[in-house]
């Protein structure tokens, strides 16, 4: 009895790991086909470091005090479709799953707020004093990129990306001012010492997102390579029927990662 059950046993292993070894060469198979018919795919990882930052600086901002990145980390898929046989010109199509976060302090004057109040009422106004801001969205990112081969370790990439909003944060609080409201001839409400106020305008970003990316990658070894994206939103970050923050805000962000070709 113990002799048949270590034959099947056995017997099991090997169908097991045949079963293995014919999957991986029929995926290994797959891939020269699609590598001979123009065809590459690619996984990256990164970190991105940037913000979310008005272009040109308005006025109402009168310093930019402390900027502190966080980790913010991306995932990404890519495929990759050749166009001639030397592989100088492709397409790539690519889904990342990405952070953008960051931390600022500021000194502004006449600033759109909105904040809560200790009783938990709500003030909106003109701010004049110290503003601290956290972002922290995560988005679904689809980029659509044309590509250029310089050698065959270096190639470049241009081209559109489009992003859907998955995860929010906009908030942060008011020190060391005052709130003019309605506007700047109103009652005014002062912040001194250790008081605060906070504010969250996290309902009132926008779902989708659109820009450009700019980047380039280095393949180190046969399957490994390095890159750098550079992703510059062009649409404001909150709805259009915002009206708290006067001037648009854009997402800028450069992400380093490396990433394994098949």
């Amino acid at each position: 009895m113990k002799t048949t059950y270590k034959i099947f046993s056995i017997a099991c292993l090997i169908l097991f790991f045949s079963q293995v070894a014919n999957a991986q060469n029929e995926r290994n198979q797959g891939i020269i086909y699609s590598y001979l018919h123009g065809w590459e795919y690619s996984i990256k990882a990164g970190f991105s470091i940037g913000g979310t930052a008005p272009l040109p600086l308005p006025e109402e901002i009168r310093s930019i005090d402390s900027y502190a990145p966080s980790i913010a980390i991306s995932i990404e898929g890519n495929a990759t479709k050749w166009f001639d046989e030397q592989k100088k010109w492709g397409m790539t199509v690519g889904i990342r799953l990405e952070n953008k976060n960051m931390t600022t302090e500021a000194t502004v004057k006449n600033y759109g707020m909105k904040i809560f109040n200790t009783n938990g009422g709500e003030l909106k106004g003109l701010w004049t004093g110290g503003v601290k801001t956290k972002v922290k969205n995560s988005y679904l990112t689809v980029p659509v990129l044309a590509n250029y081969k310089i050698s065959n370790r270096w190639k470049v990439s241009a081209g559109p990306y489009v992003s859907y909003l998955i995860e929010r944060n906009f908030s942060g609080h008011v020190y060391k001012g005052h709130l003019r409201t309605p506007d700047e001839t109103g009652s005014r409400v002062d912040f001194t010492g250790e008081s605060i106020a906070t504010y969250d305008f996290s309902d009132n970003l926008r779902k989708f997102q659109w820009g450009m990316q700019l980047g380039g990658e280095w393949k180190a070894f046969k399957h490994l390579t390095v890159h750098a994206d550079l992703t510059w939103g062009l649409n404001n970050i909150f709805q259009k029927d915002f009206d708290t923050i006067t001037f648009n805000m854009y997402p800028i962000y450069l992400n380093l990662g490396f990433g394994y070709a098949f």
